[in-house]
Protein backbone atom coordinates (compact mmCIF):
# COMPACT_ATOMS: atom_id res chain seq x y z
CA UNK A 1 0.00 0.00 0.00
CA UNK A 2 2.97 2.35 0.72
CA UNK A 3 4.03 2.51 -2.96
CA UNK A 4 0.93 4.14 -3.74
CA UNK A 5 1.52 7.24 -1.32
CA UNK A 6 3.85 9.15 -3.54
CA UNK A 7 5.63 11.93 -1.47
CA UNK A 8 5.95 15.20 -2.70
CA UNK A 9 9.16 16.27 -2.85
CA UNK A 10 10.83 18.47 -5.75
CA UNK A 11 8.94 19.38 -8.59
CA UNK A 12 8.09 16.06 -10.20
CA UNK A 13 4.29 16.58 -9.34
CA UNK A 14 4.12 20.63 -8.37
CA UNK A 15 1.16 20.49 -11.32
CA UNK A 16 -1.16 18.77 -9.25
CA UNK A 17 -0.55 21.56 -6.47
CA UNK A 18 -2.96 24.09 -8.94
CA UNK A 19 -6.00 24.20 -11.03
CA UNK A 20 -7.30 26.80 -13.90
CA UNK A 21 -7.89 29.13 -11.08
CA UNK A 22 -4.25 29.91 -11.38
CA UNK A 23 -4.07 29.23 -7.56
CA UNK A 24 -1.31 26.89 -6.14
CA UNK A 25 -1.54 25.28 -3.16
CA UNK A 26 0.64 22.26 -0.91
CA UNK A 27 0.40 18.87 0.16
CA UNK A 28 2.42 16.45 1.69
CA UNK A 29 1.52 13.42 -0.91
CA UNK A 30 -0.32 12.37 -3.99
CA UNK A 31 -2.06 9.25 -5.25
CA UNK A 32 -3.28 7.81 -8.40
CA UNK A 33 -5.63 5.27 -7.64
CA UNK A 34 -6.70 2.60 -11.18
CA UNK A 35 -9.61 1.08 -8.88
CA UNK A 36 -12.14 1.34 -6.32
CA UNK A 37 -10.05 -1.06 -3.74
CA UNK A 38 -7.30 1.25 -4.74
CA UNK A 39 -9.39 4.74 -3.44
CA UNK A 40 -10.75 2.12 -0.62
CA UNK A 41 -6.98 1.76 0.63
CA UNK A 42 -5.66 5.04 0.69
CA UNK A 43 -8.21 6.64 2.49
CA UNK A 44 -7.61 4.15 5.25
CA UNK A 45 -3.84 5.57 4.97
CA UNK A 46 -4.90 8.96 5.02
CA UNK A 47 -7.68 8.24 8.23
CA UNK A 48 -4.74 6.57 10.08
CA UNK A 49 -2.57 9.59 9.52
CA UNK A 50 -5.31 12.21 10.41
CA UNK A 51 -4.86 14.22 7.29
CA UNK A 52 -7.06 16.02 5.10
CA UNK A 53 -7.38 14.34 1.38
CA UNK A 54 -8.03 16.74 -1.55
CA UNK A 55 -9.93 14.59 -4.56
CA UNK A 56 -8.85 15.87 -7.98
CA UNK A 57 -9.94 14.82 -11.91
CA UNK A 58 -8.31 16.90 -14.50
CA UNK A 59 -7.71 19.96 -12.31
CA UNK A 60 -9.48 21.97 -15.58
CA UNK A 61 -11.64 23.85 -12.79
CA UNK A 62 -11.35 28.00 -12.14
CA UNK A 63 -12.56 28.18 -8.76
CA UNK A 64 -9.56 26.38 -6.73
CA UNK A 65 -11.92 23.28 -5.64
CA UNK A 66 -9.05 21.13 -6.54
CA UNK A 67 -6.02 22.94 -5.18
CA UNK A 68 -5.23 20.94 -1.63
CA UNK A 69 -4.68 22.58 1.32
CA UNK A 70 -2.01 20.15 3.04
CA UNK A 71 -2.28 16.13 3.84
CA UNK A 72 -2.48 14.36 0.62
CA UNK A 73 -4.04 14.55 -3.38
CA UNK A 74 -6.00 11.61 -4.52
CA UNK A 75 -6.10 12.15 -8.34
CA UNK A 76 -8.26 10.05 -10.74
CA UNK A 77 -6.80 10.57 -13.74
CA UNK A 78 -6.07 6.52 -14.01
CA UNK A 79 -9.40 5.48 -13.10
CA UNK A 80 -10.80 6.53 -17.06
CA UNK A 81 -12.86 3.71 -18.68
CA UNK A 82 -16.14 2.90 -19.77
CA UNK A 83 -17.43 -0.40 -17.85
CA UNK A 84 -20.28 -0.65 -19.03
CA UNK A 85 -23.80 -0.11 -21.08
CA UNK A 86 -27.48 -0.10 -20.70
CA UNK A 87 -30.45 0.28 -23.06
CA UNK A 88 -34.18 0.27 -22.27
CA UNK A 89 -35.42 -0.23 -26.00
CA UNK A 90 -38.99 0.44 -24.90
CA UNK A 91 -38.44 3.74 -23.39
CA UNK A 92 -35.31 4.34 -25.74
CA UNK A 93 -33.06 4.80 -23.17
CA UNK A 94 -29.23 4.47 -23.45
CA UNK A 95 -26.63 4.88 -21.28
CA UNK A 96 -23.02 4.31 -20.44
CA UNK A 97 -21.21 3.47 -17.02
CA UNK A 98 -17.95 5.57 -16.46
CA UNK A 99 -14.92 5.93 -14.36
CA UNK A 100 -14.25 9.37 -12.85
CA UNK A 101 -11.48 9.63 -14.79
CA UNK A 102 -12.58 9.48 -18.27
CA UNK A 103 -11.99 13.19 -20.01
CA UNK A 104 -15.12 14.36 -21.96
CA UNK A 105 -12.93 14.68 -25.46
CA UNK A 106 -11.90 10.53 -24.98
CA UNK A 107 -15.70 10.10 -24.53
CA UNK A 108 -16.41 11.86 -27.53
CA UNK A 109 -13.91 10.34 -29.82
CA UNK A 110 -15.27 7.27 -28.65
CA UNK A 111 -19.03 7.42 -29.09
CA UNK A 112 -19.83 7.54 -33.16
CA UNK A 113 -18.31 4.25 -33.21
CA UNK A 114 -19.13 2.96 -29.61
CA UNK A 115 -15.31 1.15 -29.48
CA UNK A 116 -14.49 0.43 -26.25
CA UNK A 117 -12.65 -1.82 -24.17
CA UNK A 118 -15.14 -3.82 -22.92
CA UNK A 119 -12.85 -6.03 -20.63
CA UNK A 120 -14.30 -6.91 -17.75
CA UNK A 121 -18.30 -5.96 -19.13
CA UNK A 122 -21.31 -7.95 -17.59
CA UNK A 123 -23.10 -10.19 -20.48
CA UNK A 124 -25.81 -7.85 -20.55
CA UNK A 125 -23.57 -4.79 -21.08
CA UNK A 126 -21.93 -6.59 -24.06
CA UNK A 127 -25.88 -7.06 -25.33
CA UNK A 128 -26.25 -3.52 -24.75
CA UNK A 129 -23.55 -1.97 -26.95
CA UNK A 130 -25.02 -4.19 -29.53
CA UNK A 131 -28.38 -2.48 -29.37
CA UNK A 132 -26.79 0.72 -29.12
CA UNK A 133 -24.97 0.20 -31.91
CA UNK A 134 -27.72 -0.81 -34.32
CA UNK A 135 -29.78 2.06 -32.71
CA UNK A 136 -27.41 5.22 -33.16
CA UNK A 137 -25.35 7.42 -33.33
CA UNK A 138 -25.49 9.01 -29.62
CA UNK A 139 -24.81 12.02 -28.16
CA UNK A 140 -24.17 13.29 -24.85
CA UNK A 141 -24.35 17.27 -24.27
CA UNK A 142 -23.09 18.75 -21.99
CA UNK A 143 -20.25 20.91 -23.13
CA UNK A 144 -17.54 23.15 -20.75
CA UNK A 145 -15.55 25.06 -22.46
CA UNK A 146 -12.57 23.12 -21.78
CA UNK A 147 -12.93 19.51 -23.38
CA UNK A 148 -10.19 17.86 -21.16
CA UNK A 149 -12.34 18.26 -17.91
CA UNK A 150 -12.88 14.98 -16.75
CA UNK A 151 -16.68 13.19 -16.41
CA UNK A 152 -16.10 13.30 -12.57
CA UNK A 153 -15.44 16.59 -12.43
CA UNK A 154 -18.11 17.64 -14.56
CA UNK A 155 -20.84 16.02 -12.05
CA UNK A 156 -18.71 17.22 -9.21
CA UNK A 157 -19.50 20.88 -10.09
CA UNK A 158 -22.29 20.11 -12.11
CA UNK A 159 -20.54 21.38 -15.45
CA UNK A 160 -23.03 23.03 -18.42
CA UNK A 161 -21.53 24.85 -21.38
CA UNK A 162 -23.70 26.54 -24.27
CA UNK A 163 -25.71 23.80 -24.92
CA UNK A 164 -27.15 23.60 -21.73
CA UNK A 165 -29.73 26.56 -22.99
CA UNK A 166 -31.88 23.74 -24.53
CA UNK A 167 -29.99 20.26 -22.97
CA UNK A 168 -29.50 21.29 -19.46
CA UNK A 169 -26.39 20.77 -17.58
CA UNK A 170 -24.38 17.70 -16.62
CA UNK A 171 -27.37 17.08 -13.86
CA UNK A 172 -30.01 16.15 -16.20
CA UNK A 173 -27.75 13.93 -18.15
CA UNK A 174 -26.87 11.23 -14.95
CA UNK A 175 -28.60 8.32 -13.93
CA UNK A 176 -26.55 7.30 -11.17
CA UNK A 177 -23.81 7.38 -9.12
CA UNK A 178 -21.62 5.46 -7.29
CA UNK A 179 -20.09 6.50 -3.90
CA UNK A 180 -17.06 6.00 -1.51
CA UNK A 181 -17.36 7.36 1.95
CA UNK A 182 -13.92 8.80 3.93
CA UNK A 183 -14.90 5.58 5.90
CA UNK A 184 -14.56 3.55 2.99
CA UNK A 185 -18.38 2.62 2.85
CA UNK A 186 -19.72 2.41 -0.34
CA UNK A 187 -23.49 2.76 -1.59
CA UNK A 188 -24.92 3.35 -5.35
CA UNK A 189 -27.61 6.03 -5.53
CA UNK A 190 -29.68 5.27 -8.65
CA UNK A 191 -32.26 7.93 -10.76
CA UNK A 192 -36.15 7.47 -9.46
CA UNK A 193 -35.09 4.54 -7.04
CA UNK A 194 -33.36 6.28 -4.23
CA UNK A 195 -35.33 9.58 -2.86
CA UNK A 196 -35.75 11.68 -0.19
CA UNK A 197 -39.46 11.59 2.14
CA UNK A 198 -40.34 15.02 2.10
CA UNK A 199 -37.05 16.79 3.50
CA UNK A 200 -35.85 13.70 5.07
CA UNK A 201 -33.73 11.12 3.50
CA UNK A 202 -32.01 7.51 4.70
CA UNK A 203 -29.05 6.13 2.79
CA UNK A 204 -28.19 2.23 3.19
CA UNK A 205 -24.57 1.92 2.75
CA UNK A 206 -23.31 -2.28 1.27
CA UNK A 207 -21.77 -2.17 4.64
CA UNK A 208 -24.91 -2.00 6.70
CA UNK A 209 -24.39 1.64 8.04
CA UNK A 210 -27.10 3.84 7.81
CA UNK A 211 -26.79 7.55 7.11
CA UNK A 212 -30.03 9.64 7.77
CA UNK A 213 -30.90 13.22 7.98
CA UNK A 214 -32.77 16.37 6.76
CA UNK A 215 -32.20 18.23 3.66
CA UNK A 216 -31.59 21.75 4.10
CA UNK A 217 -34.38 24.27 3.87
CA UNK A 218 -32.50 26.99 1.66
CA UNK A 219 -34.59 28.16 -1.15
CA UNK A 220 -32.64 27.39 -4.45
CA UNK A 221 -32.52 29.86 -6.83
CA UNK A 222 -35.01 29.33 -10.43
CA UNK A 223 -32.22 29.66 -12.77
CA UNK A 224 -29.05 27.93 -13.77
CA UNK A 225 -27.35 27.55 -10.82
CA UNK A 226 -24.19 25.15 -9.93
CA UNK A 227 -23.88 27.41 -6.18
CA UNK A 228 -23.95 25.08 -2.99
CA UNK A 229 -25.73 21.68 -2.76
CA UNK A 230 -28.81 21.03 -4.76
CA UNK A 231 -32.57 20.66 -2.11
CA UNK A 232 -35.77 19.75 -3.10
CA UNK A 233 -38.34 17.92 -0.92
CA UNK A 234 -38.67 14.80 -2.20
CA UNK A 235 -35.55 14.97 -4.56
CA UNK A 236 -33.96 12.52 -5.95
CA UNK A 237 -30.57 11.83 -3.92
CA UNK A 238 -28.25 11.57 -6.55
CA UNK A 239 -29.12 15.41 -6.96
CA UNK A 240 -27.03 15.75 -3.31
CA UNK A 241 -23.64 14.48 -4.81
CA UNK A 242 -23.65 16.19 -8.41
CA UNK A 243 -22.89 19.56 -7.85
CA UNK A 244 -21.61 19.07 -4.36
CA UNK A 245 -17.63 19.64 -5.22
CA UNK A 246 -16.32 16.27 -3.66
CA UNK A 247 -17.36 17.41 -0.21
CA UNK A 248 -19.56 14.53 0.75
CA UNK A 249 -18.43 11.63 -1.16
CA UNK A 250 -15.96 9.95 -3.47
CA UNK A 251 -17.46 9.56 -6.95
CA UNK A 252 -16.20 6.38 -8.48
CA UNK A 253 -19.02 5.52 -11.06
CA UNK A 254 -21.42 7.49 -12.87
CA UNK A 255 -24.11 6.23 -15.82
CA UNK A 256 -24.68 9.05 -17.41
CA UNK A 257 -27.48 9.36 -20.37
CA UNK A 258 -26.96 9.88 -24.02
CA UNK A 259 -29.46 11.03 -26.35
CA UNK A 260 -30.14 10.86 -29.81
CA UNK A 261 -27.47 12.78 -32.35
CA UNK A 262 -29.09 15.11 -34.06
CA UNK A 263 -28.41 14.43 -37.99
CA UNK A 264 -28.11 17.96 -38.48
CA UNK A 265 -26.50 20.69 -36.34
CA UNK A 266 -25.58 24.39 -37.87
CA UNK A 267 -24.13 27.33 -36.03
CA UNK A 268 -24.88 31.31 -36.79
CA UNK A 269 -22.70 33.97 -35.54
CA UNK A 270 -25.06 37.21 -35.99
CA UNK A 271 -22.58 40.72 -35.61
CA UNK A 272 -24.89 43.51 -34.43
CA UNK A 273 -24.49 47.20 -34.96
CA UNK A 274 -25.33 48.10 -31.00
CA UNK A 275 -25.51 45.88 -27.89
CA UNK A 276 -29.52 47.32 -27.83
CA UNK A 277 -30.32 45.26 -30.40
CA UNK A 278 -28.16 42.17 -29.85
CA UNK A 279 -30.13 42.03 -26.60
CA UNK A 280 -33.13 42.52 -28.28
CA UNK A 281 -32.87 39.78 -30.77
CA UNK A 282 -31.71 37.28 -27.74
CA UNK A 283 -35.20 38.21 -26.09
CA UNK A 284 -36.33 37.57 -29.23
CA UNK A 285 -34.52 34.08 -31.05
CA UNK A 286 -35.55 32.31 -27.61
CA UNK A 287 -39.43 33.03 -27.98
CA UNK A 288 -40.33 35.57 -25.87
CA UNK A 289 -43.13 38.51 -26.69
CA UNK A 290 -41.11 41.51 -28.21
CA UNK A 291 -42.56 44.81 -29.85
CA UNK A 292 -40.88 44.38 -33.37
CA UNK A 293 -42.27 40.45 -33.49
CA UNK A 294 -46.47 39.74 -34.11
CA UNK A 295 -45.86 36.42 -32.26
CA UNK A 296 -43.04 34.81 -30.62
CA UNK A 297 -40.51 33.16 -32.79
CA UNK A 298 -41.23 29.67 -32.71
CA UNK A 299 -37.57 27.89 -33.46
CA UNK A 300 -35.77 27.35 -29.87
CA UNK A 301 -31.77 27.57 -30.20
CA UNK A 302 -29.64 24.70 -29.09
CA UNK A 303 -27.40 27.76 -27.33
CA UNK A 304 -27.66 31.25 -27.21
CA UNK A 305 -24.23 33.13 -26.15
CA UNK A 306 -22.78 36.41 -26.40
CA UNK A 307 -19.59 38.45 -27.43
CA UNK A 308 -19.46 42.22 -26.11
CA UNK A 309 -17.60 44.44 -28.25
CA UNK A 310 -14.61 44.53 -26.47
CA UNK A 311 -14.63 40.95 -26.43
CA UNK A 312 -14.65 41.50 -30.33
CA UNK A 313 -12.00 44.28 -30.27
CA UNK A 314 -9.25 41.82 -28.01
CA UNK A 315 -10.04 39.31 -31.15
CA UNK A 316 -9.24 41.68 -33.66
CA UNK A 317 -5.72 42.41 -31.55
CA UNK A 318 -5.16 38.41 -31.26
CA UNK A 319 -5.58 37.68 -34.71
CA UNK A 320 -3.42 40.62 -36.16
CA UNK A 321 -0.37 39.42 -33.53
CA UNK A 322 -0.72 35.72 -33.16
CA UNK A 323 -0.86 33.26 -35.97
CA UNK A 324 -2.61 30.83 -34.04
CA UNK A 325 -5.72 33.17 -34.44
CA UNK A 326 -5.52 33.57 -37.90
CA UNK A 327 -8.60 30.99 -38.81
CA UNK A 328 -10.88 33.77 -37.26
CA UNK A 329 -12.70 35.11 -39.99
CA UNK A 330 -12.45 38.74 -41.11
CA UNK A 331 -14.29 41.02 -38.07
CA UNK A 332 -15.44 44.20 -39.49
CA UNK A 333 -15.59 47.58 -38.05
CA UNK A 334 -19.07 48.00 -37.71
CA UNK A 335 -19.45 45.02 -35.88
CA UNK A 336 -20.23 46.01 -32.36
CA UNK A 337 -21.67 42.85 -30.43
CA UNK A 338 -22.19 39.11 -31.44
CA UNK A 339 -24.68 36.85 -31.10
CA UNK A 340 -23.73 32.87 -31.23
CA UNK A 341 -27.14 30.44 -31.67
CA UNK A 342 -26.97 26.90 -32.48
CA UNK A 343 -30.18 24.48 -34.41
CA UNK A 344 -30.20 21.12 -34.22
CA UNK A 345 -32.89 19.11 -36.16
CA UNK A 346 -33.75 16.18 -38.15
CA UNK A 347 -32.24 17.25 -41.61
CA UNK A 348 -30.34 20.21 -43.42
CA UNK A 349 -33.56 20.88 -45.24
CA UNK A 350 -35.17 21.63 -41.60
CA UNK A 351 -32.46 23.84 -40.62
CA UNK A 352 -32.41 25.62 -43.53
CA UNK A 353 -35.94 26.76 -43.59
CA UNK A 354 -35.22 27.65 -39.65
CA UNK A 355 -32.31 29.82 -41.33
CA UNK A 356 -34.60 31.45 -43.50
CA UNK A 357 -36.78 32.39 -40.79
CA UNK A 358 -33.97 33.45 -38.58
CA UNK A 359 -33.00 36.26 -41.28
CA UNK A 360 -35.94 37.79 -40.90
CA UNK A 361 -36.23 38.14 -37.30
CA UNK A 362 -32.47 39.87 -36.75
CA UNK A 363 -34.01 42.61 -39.57
CA UNK A 364 -36.70 43.28 -37.46
CA UNK A 365 -34.25 43.51 -34.05
CA UNK A 366 -31.55 46.10 -35.90
CA UNK A 367 -29.60 43.77 -37.65
CA UNK A 368 -28.47 42.91 -41.11
CA UNK A 369 -28.25 39.01 -42.17
CA UNK A 370 -25.64 39.72 -44.46
CA UNK A 371 -23.39 40.82 -41.39
CA UNK A 372 -23.47 36.67 -39.93
CA UNK A 373 -21.21 33.91 -40.39
CA UNK A 374 -23.22 30.83 -41.07
CA UNK A 375 -21.80 27.39 -40.89
CA UNK A 376 -23.37 24.13 -41.60
CA UNK A 377 -20.71 21.59 -42.42
CA UNK A 378 -18.27 20.05 -39.70
CA UNK A 379 -15.30 21.88 -40.63
CA UNK A 380 -17.39 25.42 -40.69
CA UNK A 381 -18.51 24.68 -37.11
CA UNK A 382 -15.15 24.02 -35.85
CA UNK A 383 -14.16 27.60 -37.05
CA UNK A 384 -17.15 28.65 -35.22
CA UNK A 385 -16.51 26.45 -32.12
CA UNK A 386 -12.50 28.17 -32.35
CA UNK A 387 -14.08 31.78 -32.53
CA UNK A 388 -16.04 31.22 -29.02
CA UNK A 389 -13.55 29.56 -27.40
CA UNK A 390 -11.13 31.97 -28.14
CA UNK A 391 -11.98 34.48 -26.20
CA UNK A 392 -11.42 33.04 -22.69
CA UNK A 393 -8.12 32.17 -23.85
CA UNK A 394 -7.05 35.00 -25.05
CA UNK A 395 -8.11 36.79 -21.45
CA UNK A 396 -6.06 34.27 -19.85
CA UNK A 397 -2.66 34.93 -22.41
CA UNK A 398 -3.57 38.81 -21.33
CA UNK A 399 -3.46 38.39 -17.76
CA UNK A 400 -0.54 36.02 -18.30
CA UNK A 401 1.35 39.34 -19.83
CA UNK A 402 0.36 41.35 -17.65
CA UNK A 403 1.41 39.55 -14.21
CA UNK A 404 5.08 39.37 -15.87
CA UNK A 405 5.07 42.95 -14.22
CA UNK A 406 3.26 42.06 -11.32
CA UNK A 407 3.09 38.51 -10.13
CA UNK A 408 -0.27 39.19 -8.00
CA UNK A 409 -2.21 40.19 -10.92
CA UNK A 410 -5.07 37.50 -11.96
CA UNK A 411 -8.28 38.43 -13.45
CA UNK A 412 -11.92 38.89 -12.03
CA UNK A 413 -14.60 36.39 -13.32
CA UNK A 414 -17.79 36.58 -12.60
CA UNK A 415 -20.45 33.59 -13.19
CA UNK A 416 -23.63 34.87 -12.41
CA UNK A 417 -27.15 34.52 -13.73
CA UNK A 418 -30.49 36.56 -13.40
CA UNK A 419 -34.04 35.34 -14.18
CA UNK A 420 -35.23 35.99 -17.96
CA UNK A 421 -37.08 39.86 -16.89
CA UNK A 422 -33.61 41.27 -15.32
CA UNK A 423 -31.54 40.45 -18.54
CA UNK A 424 -31.29 44.32 -19.73
CA UNK A 425 -30.97 45.21 -15.86
CA UNK A 426 -28.11 42.99 -15.21
CA UNK A 427 -25.97 44.04 -18.68
CA UNK A 428 -26.53 48.15 -17.90
CA UNK A 429 -25.54 47.77 -14.88
CA UNK A 430 -22.08 45.91 -15.99
CA UNK A 431 -21.59 48.36 -18.45
CA UNK A 432 -21.90 51.42 -16.10
CA UNK A 433 -20.30 50.03 -13.15
CA UNK A 434 -17.16 49.20 -15.73
CA UNK A 435 -17.46 52.69 -17.37
CA UNK A 436 -17.57 54.59 -14.11
CA UNK A 437 -14.63 52.40 -12.66
CA UNK A 438 -12.74 52.66 -16.03
CA UNK A 439 -11.70 49.21 -15.47
CA UNK A 440 -10.63 47.03 -18.87
CA UNK A 441 -12.55 44.32 -19.23
CA UNK A 442 -14.38 42.02 -21.45
CA UNK A 443 -18.19 40.51 -21.25
CA UNK A 444 -19.18 36.68 -22.85
CA UNK A 445 -21.11 34.01 -22.32
CA UNK A 446 -24.18 32.01 -22.31
CA UNK A 447 -26.64 35.36 -22.74
CA UNK A 448 -29.55 32.99 -23.39
CA UNK A 449 -29.24 31.86 -19.84
CA UNK A 450 -28.78 35.60 -18.58
CA UNK A 451 -25.48 34.12 -17.73
CA UNK A 452 -22.98 36.33 -18.97
CA UNK A 453 -18.93 36.23 -17.62
CA UNK A 454 -17.68 39.72 -17.02
CA UNK A 455 -14.05 39.44 -16.71
CA UNK A 456 -12.26 42.28 -15.32
CA UNK A 457 -8.50 42.52 -16.83
CA UNK A 458 -6.79 44.34 -13.89
CA UNK A 459 -3.67 46.91 -14.98
CA UNK A 460 -2.53 47.19 -11.28
CA UNK A 461 -3.26 45.38 -7.80
CA UNK A 462 -5.60 49.00 -7.13
CA UNK A 463 -7.67 48.04 -10.48
CA UNK A 464 -8.08 44.07 -9.03
CA UNK A 465 -9.09 45.75 -5.67
CA UNK A 466 -11.65 47.92 -7.45
CA UNK A 467 -12.92 45.10 -9.78
CA UNK A 468 -13.37 43.03 -6.26
CA UNK A 469 -15.40 45.68 -4.88
CA UNK A 470 -17.38 45.89 -7.49
CA UNK A 471 -18.09 42.18 -7.89
CA UNK A 472 -19.40 41.90 -4.53
CA UNK A 473 -21.92 44.50 -5.59
CA UNK A 474 -22.53 42.75 -8.35
CA UNK A 475 -23.26 39.52 -7.06
CA UNK A 476 -25.65 40.74 -4.28
CA UNK A 477 -27.32 42.36 -6.98
CA UNK A 478 -27.64 39.14 -8.97
CA UNK A 479 -29.05 37.44 -5.65
CA UNK A 480 -31.80 40.50 -4.92
CA UNK A 481 -32.95 39.98 -8.52
CA UNK A 482 -33.00 35.96 -7.46
CA UNK A 483 -30.49 34.71 -9.57
CA UNK A 484 -27.16 32.46 -8.54
CA UNK A 485 -23.48 33.44 -7.66
CA UNK A 486 -22.48 30.89 -9.54
CA UNK A 487 -24.05 29.41 -12.64
CA UNK A 488 -21.76 26.55 -13.78
CA UNK A 489 -18.31 26.76 -12.48
CA UNK A 490 -19.33 26.07 -8.49
CA UNK A 491 -17.41 28.12 -5.73
CA UNK A 492 -14.92 25.97 -4.96
CA UNK A 493 -12.50 27.58 -2.19
CA UNK A 494 -12.43 30.81 -4.04
CA UNK A 495 -16.29 32.43 -3.82
CA UNK A 496 -16.98 31.02 -0.44
CA UNK A 497 -17.97 34.08 0.73
CA UNK A 498 -20.57 34.39 -2.33
CA UNK A 499 -22.11 31.52 -1.22
CA UNK A 500 -22.57 33.10 2.38
CA UNK A 501 -24.00 36.25 0.41
CA UNK A 502 -26.21 33.96 -1.19
CA UNK A 503 -27.62 31.57 0.89
CA UNK A 504 -26.58 33.13 4.48
CA UNK A 505 -25.29 31.97 7.76
CA UNK A 506 -28.40 29.63 8.57
CA UNK A 507 -27.90 28.17 4.50
CA UNK A 508 -24.10 27.51 5.05
CA UNK A 509 -24.92 25.89 9.15
CA UNK A 510 -27.16 23.63 6.79
CA UNK A 511 -24.57 23.06 4.46
CA UNK A 512 -21.94 22.36 6.82
CA UNK A 513 -24.29 20.28 8.86
CA UNK A 514 -25.28 17.74 5.82
CA UNK A 515 -21.68 17.32 4.98
CA UNK A 516 -20.70 16.28 8.95
CA UNK A 517 -23.41 13.19 8.24
CA UNK A 518 -20.93 11.84 5.23
CA UNK A 519 -17.43 13.09 6.29
CA UNK A 520 -17.72 13.31 10.06
CA UNK A 521 -14.00 13.84 10.31
CA UNK A 522 -13.94 16.73 7.52
CA UNK A 523 -11.72 15.17 5.40
CA UNK A 524 -12.91 15.55 2.20
CA UNK A 525 -12.01 18.69 -0.06
CA UNK A 526 -11.28 20.74 3.00
CA UNK A 527 -12.21 24.58 1.84
CA UNK A 528 -14.32 23.62 -1.06
CA UNK A 529 -17.83 25.54 -0.54
CA UNK A 530 -17.69 26.82 2.95
CA UNK A 531 -14.75 26.83 5.62
CA UNK A 532 -14.53 23.41 7.93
Amino acid sequence: MTEAIISLSGDKYSEYLRDESRSTGEAESISFPRSEQDIINILAAVREKGIKLTVQGARTGITGGAVPRGGHIMNLSLMNKVTGARFDKEKNIACLTVQPGLLLSQLRKMLPGLNFDTTGWTSESLAALEDLRKTGPWFFTPDPTETTASLGGMAACNASGARSFYYGATRNHIESLRILLPDGSSFSLKRGRDKASCSNFKILTEQGGVIEGMIPRYRMPGVKNAAGYFVKDGMDLVDLFIGSEGTLGIITEIEIRLVPAPRAMWGVTVFFPEEKSAVLFVRAVRGEPVACLEKPFPHKPVAIEYFNHKSLQLLRTQKERYAAFGQIQELRPEYHTAIYVEYHANSDEELFEIMKRLGRLIAACGGNEENTWVAYKPSDMEKLHFFRHAVPESVNMLIDQRRKKDPALTKLGTDMAVPDAALDRIVDMYNQDLEEKGLDSVMFGHIGNNHIHVNILPHSMDDYLEGKVLYLKWAREAVRLGGTVSAEHGIGKLKTSFLLEMYGEEGVRQMAALKSLFDPMGILNSGNLFEV
